[in-house]
């Protein structure tokens, strides 16, 4: 069988990921389970054919890229079924890949429990604003609404810097120019230089790996731009301190105090498994007020998730409160609870109790 008709027999089943492994059948991921295509575990030379065959539907990727590095990442089209997010690599000797799949047309937020506050993010016309989340936690498709509700309502220039681009935005009310790093340019770093002379409104990167990025996206923010980033981290706390730890320690005073002045909002966010077998987004939303941005400029970053906590009335949003209503509306268990809580020993005192839970 060839993997362009096993693709498409995944797709059509509703799964988000596919497994390519010898030693293993072809598998996939549906809700939060992995399950097997069949019962014919794959030898190195399948696996190997697979990816050959992966990278010819890429037309523009080389696998000799692959066999330099040791792993790749890309995205392909099978016309009428899907785009695909690749992640191909070397393992024991053999080829393997996961492989994400990418529907044609912009995920619905609604569908996804996507909150509406965090979609507000886009009338903010200025300014730094970051996505905190582990990998595989929903990033990108919430960066993919967010980004399409702009474009649907403002009239601007937005450029996305993607390694690989995923979900295709077409012209709207803005224009949108999407660059994917290593095809269309060297470099997050080389790409956000550029961007800056292409007269833009909105600049939408991965994430901040090292201190010239950083610093470029930071004075982009400053100066009147929308910078959006990622972080590979859980909760605003952690992200900030990860940002702030990229710079040497003889710059971090000077960057708390530029990133007091431009961090607009932190969405932090989470996908739960539930009991049913899906899996359930939650969120931390941080809105820089006075407070934050004091604590941001005096090195407290240790308090910032207490005072979301406390400033939910400012339209913050917690993520611990919000899983635990999903444990006490009985949707997931309260290990997971447990074990995806910024504060699990406050969430501990209060999983099994009937009391309400204040933060």
């Amino acid at each position: 069988m060839e993997i362009k008709t096993i693709l498409k027999e995944i797709v059509d089943k509703g799964a988000s990921d596919v497994f390519i492994l010898a030693g293993r059948p072809v598998s996939f991921k549906l809700g939060n389970r992995i399950e097997a295509l069949n019962d014919e575990p794959l030898l190195p030379e399948k696996t190997n054919a697979f990816i050959a065959e992966i990278y010819g539907m890429a037309s523009d990727r080389k696998i000799e890229r692959l066999y330099a590095k040791g792993d790749d990442d890309f995205a392909f089209a099978i016309p009428n079924v899907s785009r695909f997010r690749v992640n191909v690599y070397k393992q024991r000797g053999s080829l393997a890949a996961v492989i994400r799949v990418v529907a044609f047309s912009l995920p619905d937020p609604a569908k996804l429990n996507i909150v509406p506050a965090v979609l507000d993010l886009s009338d903010r016309t200025r300014g730094l604003i970051l996505f905190a989340g582990p990998a595989e936690s929903g990033k990108t498709t919430t960066l993919a609404c967010l980004i399409d509700r702009i474009n649907s309502t403002r009239n601007g220039h937005i450029i996305t810097l993607e390694n690989p681009i995923e979900y295709l935005h077409r012209h709207k009310m803005s224009l949108v120019s999407q660059r994917e790093i290593s095809l269309d340019t060297e470099s997050y770093a080389a790409a956000l230089r550029a961007a800056l002379r292409q007269s833009p409104n909105v600049i939408l990167m991965g994430e901040m790996r090292d201190a010239e990025t950083a610093s470029t996206a930071l004075t982009a923010a400053e100066t009147g731009h929308l910078v959006i980033s990622t972080m590979f981290t859980v909760g605003a706390a952690n992200a900030i301190d990860r940002l702030i730890d990229i710079f040497p320690e003889g710059q971090r005073e000077r960057v708390c105090m530029q990133l007091s002045l431009v961090l607009q909002a932190i969405v932090s966010q989470q996908l739960i498994p539930t009991l049913d077998g899906d899996v359930e987004p939650v969120f931390q939303l941080m809105l820089c007020n006075n407070e934050i941005r004091a604590l941001i400029r005096e090195g407290e970053s240790g308090r910032i998730n207490q005072t979301i906590d406390a400033c939910t009335d400012e339209g913050m949003i917690s993520m611990d409160a919000a899983i635990l209503k999903l444990y006490k509306d009985g949707k997931v268990s309260a290990r997971d609870a447990l074990t995806r809580a910024i504060d699990p020993d406050n969430m501990a005192r209060h999983v099994n109790s009937s009391d309400k839970m204040y933060f």
